[in-house]
């Protein structure tokens, strides 16, 4: 069984999920690993499986990102791997340095389970999409990207969200084919204050 990010929806559930984002970046540091967790030590809501991403932001501006679309491992445990890797291993960033620790602002994603999408057309997936509620996937054969629901912050127009997507999947923006598949997801977000 799944986490079910509604029955999450809890703020000390929030706030223990982003205590051990926390605890896992600053074991990173000290030790160059994410957290051990002991799923069983934690509540039965976050020791079913699930699917998270971590967002670091320092002084307002990305500093990591990443997380999992399945849920393959205990919620908890994939909060405490994901924050690791958002802070250490995310590609466009350097390592977190410990000076920046203090100041970094992390933010949790609890994600559903992906829903394909059975579009024929750019027209029909842009008319489906819900702003500021789906999280989006694109796959065409190895490629594949999401945006989180929040990036309808950034990109509130449907057009420009799924154009910056294509881009982030190494695609042009215009770019269509029968090949392109997508999948919705929604979130539940927990942001440190």
């Amino acid at each position: 069984m799944n986490a079910n990010p509604a029955s999450l929806n809890d703020p000390a559930v929030g706030r223990l999920l982003l205590e051990i984002a926390r605890r896992s970046i600053a074991h990173g540091l000290t030790h160059g690993e994410p957290l051990p967790v002991d799923p069983a030590a934690y509540p039965p809501l976050v020791r079913a499986p699930g699917a998270s991403f971590v967002t670091l932001t320092l002084r307002g501006q990305l500093r990591g990102c990443i997380g999992m679309l399945e849920a393959i491992r205990p919620l908890v445990q994939d909060v405490a791997e994901n924050a690791y890797a958002a802070a250490f291993a995310d590609p466009r960033f350097p390592p977190l340095r410990p000076e920046e620790f203090a100041h970094i602002r992390i933010a949790v994603s609890v994600l559903t389970a992906p829903e394909p999408l059975p579009v024929r057309s750019e027209a029909e997936l842009l008319a489906w999409l819900e702003p500021h509620v789906h999280g989006l996937i694109l796959e065409e054969g190895r490629r594949r990207a999401t945006f989180l629901p929040k990036v309808w912050d950034e990109l509130p127009d449907p057009a420009q969200f799924l154009a910056h997507l294509k881009l982030k999947a190494g695609l042009p923006p215009d770019y269509w084919s029968d090949r392109l598949r997508f999948y919705v997801y929604r979130s539940l977000d927990f942001a440190e204050g």
